[in-house]
């Protein structure tokens, strides 16, 4: 058995994708996997490296650029819009690699979690009437979900169906699709993996990652407040998983602006693919408001400050925040107040920093809406198609 499953841009689409694959392999261990994505994507690697993938292909794709708030503005972006025109071309390329591809590989069914690459793939594997299956993560679908969405034999969304305008007949609730080892971890599991990432069991852990390809304004913002915090709390350590292009500038950052001895107990990575060990260990977690990072920090229960990121389209990062904080499960950071002042970052820090009990109380209402066995309920949904 032959299967495609597909998604890039982000991690937010590469980590579930990869935990269907491993459900997958699980289910059918004789089945093919065959990962296809976008050519120039900077994560596209990652699969390439996952045990339980068996092949990868690139393909061309577009990216329709409009940023959330910008309305009728973004008509005036000479260079956005030519990006766009350009990007048109590389869609219809993809589709045609796409074709070709599909054609060969014939696989039984094609897994979509989102990304520009989904289109093109999608839209070939709806002209040689392969089955696929759509996933999304957030309470908006992506354009490009939404693109092929007609064509699909089923969409699985992670919320309850009634949020998405997708037909009721065909709209499945699973769930984020995570890797078996976010999940709740014991007093001693959590001293284990402090003393794996920090080299101290006993260490308090600031885990801040601004998504697969960082986040500068998060960056910032935490290099601004760190030497506070590091002199406020003696046993702290800051972990900041600060994107694969700003790895270098955090990290030479760090080494002008703090004492020696304090850089001991700054750890910067730019991407990692055991994000569950460095979750494991933390105290707080400083992320931005991507569906499957929460649905990572809420399987592990941890308490979260989120920054949700206005500009994605549809907002739908502000519309993910605002659904948890209105039932208590996390504490929203607006862009906007961090942008005007770093050190706002302090007072939410602090709060759970020093008071251990709330930052509990907030992480396991966060895990409340963990939903378990979501990667293999959709694993399960593609071997059904392709029977």
């Amino acid at each position: 058995m032959k299967i495609v499953v597909t998604g890039g841009g982000s991690g937010g689409h590469i980590t579930p994708l990869l935990a269907v694959a491993h459900e997958l392999k699980a289910l059918q261990p004789d089945s093919e996997i065959i990962y296809v994505g976008q050519k120039g994507d900077g994560l596209a690697d990652i699969p390439a490296q996952d045990e339980n993938i068996d092949a990868v292909q690139l393909v061309y794709a577009g990216k329709f650029r409009r940023y959330h708030g910008e309305g009728w503005r973004q008509l005036l972006d000479i260079p956005t819009m030519a990006k766009n025109v350009r990007d048109a071309f590389l869609v219809l390329f993809g589709i045609w690699q796409s074709f070709w591809l599909l054609k060969k590989l014939r696989p039984q069914v094609v897994f979509i979690k989102g990304g520009f690459v989904g289109v093109p793939v999608g839209l070939a594997a709806a002209v040689l009437r392969i089955p696929y299956i759509t996933h999304d993560s957030d309470a908006l679908p992506g354009l490009a979900n939404r693109i092929i969405a007609p064509w699909a034999r089923l969409h699985a969304v992670a919320l309850p169906k009634e949020v998405y305008s997708y037909p009721a007949g065909k709209t499945i609730t699973v769930g984020v699709p995570l890797s078996q080892h976010y999940r709740p971890y014991s007093p001693s599991e959590t001293r284990d993996a402090r003393e794996q990432v920090a080299g101290d069991p006993d260490a308090q852990v600031l885990l801040v990652t601004g998504g697969g390809l960082g986040a500068k304004l998060i960056n910032d913002a935490v290099m601004a407040c760190a030497e506070a915090l590091l002199d406020r709390y003696p046993k702290l350590f800051i972990i900041q998983i600060a994107g694969r292009n700003k790895e270098a500038h955090v990290r030479q950052q760090y080494q002008k602006k703090l004492p020696e001895a304090y850089q001991k107990r700054i750890i910067v990575k730019g991407f990692i693919t055991n994000l569950y060990t460095y979750g494991a260990a933390a105290d707080v977690v400083i992320t931005r408001a991507g569906a499957t990072s929460i649905a990572e920090y809420a399987a592990q229960q941890k308490a979260c400050i989120v920054v949700p990121s206005p500009i994605f389209a549809g907002g739908h990062q502000l519309v993910n925040a605002q659904v948890l904080a209105d039932r208590a499960a996390v504490k929203i950071l607006p862009e906007t107040r961090l942008r005007q002042d770093q050190q706002s970052l302090m007072p939410p820090l602090v709060d759970l920093l020093d008071n251990p009990e709330r930052a509990k109380k907030l992480g396991q209402t966060l895990g409340s809406f963990n939903q378990p066995d979501s990667a293999k309920r959709l694993a399960m949904l593609l071997l059904e198609q392709a029977a």
